[in-house]
């Protein structure tokens, strides 16, 4: 079982929309923080947004706006709705999940994450 597992990646052109799924079913340390980031060829890891268990979310500029993080806690799942897409976006994307004392303060997109799915691969063409 993977703890994380990330789905939904695809090719699309610039303008369109995907949602990236990550499951959850199989992570069984605590966690009270999930975030997805993502990271282009040649470039640093970027994250990109966060949610806490109670839906309090943080989102880079890059994405603010075009992007949203959600969370079905019932069935262990993350989301992340991509709007207006536009080959910048073009990246691996990733999700992960931690535990944080003071989430509302810590689970922000700029934290180290523990715990890494294995990736989905978004390609944007113009």
């Amino acid at each position: 079982h993977v703890p994380l597992m990330e789905s939904g990646g695809a090719s699309v052109r610039t303008g369109g929309s995907l949602r990236l799924s990550c499951s959850a079913s199989g992570y069984t340390y605590s966690r009270n923080c999930m975030a997805w980031f993502r990271q282009a060829p040649g470039k640093k890891r970027e994250g990109i947004a966060s949610i806490t268990t109670d839906g309090h979310t943080t989102y880079a500029d890059s994405v603010k706006g075009r992007f949203t993080i959600s969370q079905d806690n019932s069935e262990s799942t993350l989301y992340l709705q991509m709007n207006s897409l536009e080959p910048e976006d073009t990246a691996m994307y990733y999700c992960a999940a931690d535990y944080f004392k003071n989430p509302w303060t810590f689970c922000t997109y700029e934290r180290d994450f523990g715990n890494w799915g294995q990736g989905t691969q978004v390609t944007v063409s113009a």
